[in-house]
């Protein structure tokens, strides 16, 4: 069963709730003018989520650090002749949920290139930043790791971001352009030495 507490009656001062706002009021402008003076009073108070210091932070002048694995602007990588990574194979669009990238595939000059964006443009105003185009792309053609917020944007054709800007951003990817060719021919030959007591059995 709940125990019953009793509030302490108050007087008529109390009941009209005026000096408790004035109190209040007090409060509240007392660190106004103490953020104003910029003095670091957090650390005159003894308690451990206060050792940061003030609240406010002076952005843009003072940024917060992100965290290694925060989702910032995109970009796309280049390989060694200069050409972004991508190779048009929808992956990333096709995972999108929120439907943001558009792909225009081409046929590429170089035999050994399937394809290549001819449009790749991203939405940055539907973007979620969900990450999942950078899980889907099997190339590592596409980023997200720049540390960088989407600028504001004044006009809306300003928030499609396409393939020049996008590369503008790029680097050089360490990873191996189609993945290590040796695994093919390891599998290849793991299914022959599979095949060959099948074989033998029937």
């Amino acid at each position: 069963m709940p125990k019953r507490v009793d509030n302490p009656p108050m007087n008529l001062l109390e009941q009209s709730y005026v000096p408790e706002i004035l109190r209040g009021l007090g409060k509240t402008v007392g660190h106004f003018f103490r953020g104003l003076s910029g003095t670091n009073y957090h650390n005159e108070m003894d308690a451990w989520f206060l050792e940061k210091g003030n609240v406010t932070l002076q952005y843009p002048e003072e940024k917060q650090p992100y965290a290694p694995r925060y989702r910032a602007q995109h970009r796309l990588m280049l390989r060694e002749d200069g050409h972004v990574r991508c190779v048009a194979c929808m992956c990333c669009s096709t995972i999108c949920p929120a439907n943001c990238i558009h792909i225009t595939a081409a046929e590429h000059d170089d035999p050994s290139i399937e394809k290549y964006p001819e449009q790749f443009v991203i939405d940055e105003l539907r973007c979620i930043h969900c990450g999942f185009c950078v899980e889907a792309c099997p190339c590592d053609a596409i980023r997200m790791d720049t540390g960088e917020h989407v600028r504001v944007f004044t006009e809306r054709d300003e928030a499609y971001f396409d393939r020049n800007e996008l590369a503008s951003r790029g680097a050089l990817s360490a990873a191996v352009q189609g993945g290590d060719p040796m695994w093919r021919e390891e599998e290849a030959d793991g299914e022959g030495e599979r095949s060959s007591p099948e074989r033998a059995q029937s």
